[in-house]
């Protein structure tokens, strides 16, 4: 259990930091995806935005090919040797099936939904917690976002 002084230094550290700059890992560049449309001009461009989407907690847009657009939570993705064997798996934002594309399908890729895993990591949240304290709050529960 921390001591008064402790906590009291504890506050005045984070007081000086905003959740984006505590949300930095060392060593990891911070990514603002939101909005991000990616020239899939090379397999290996197709790849990278591949990579990225998969890591985004976000929706994205895959406009295929055939001109037919899904937009939705890319949640899975296998990679193989050629574009044509590997595909990423996406449950669309309006209904709760799994859709599996070949990455040799797609024309277009967008991160069109918001970023729900921006500013949300564990030392903002510690940040929040210790701002509440600070204030003489008691019994301290910090509660997630809705979803949208």
């Amino acid at each position: 259990m921390a001591t008064e002084q402790q906590e009291q230094s504890r506050i005045e550290q984070l007081r000086h930091q905003n959740a984006d700059e505590l949300e930095h890992i060392a060593g990891r560049e911070k990514e603002n995806l939101e909005g991000w449309i990616p020239n899939l001009a090379s397999d290996a461009e197709v790849r990278e935005a591949l990579e990225k989407a998969f890591d985004y907690r976000g929706d994205i847009t895959v406009t295929r090919k055939d001109g037919s657009q899904v937009t939705g939570y890319l949640f899975d993705r296998r990679t193989g040797t050629s574009l044509a064997d590997s595909a990423v798996r996406i449950i669309p934002s309006t209904e709760r099936t799994k859709l599996t594309i070949p990455y040799s399908d797609i024309a277009a890729l967008a991160f069109t939904g918001r970023d729900t895993a921006a500013g949300k990591s564990f030392e903002a949240w510690v940040k929040k917690y210790w701002e509440k304290k600070a204030a003489g709050e008691k019994n301290i529960a910090i509660q997630p976002e809705a979803l949208d």
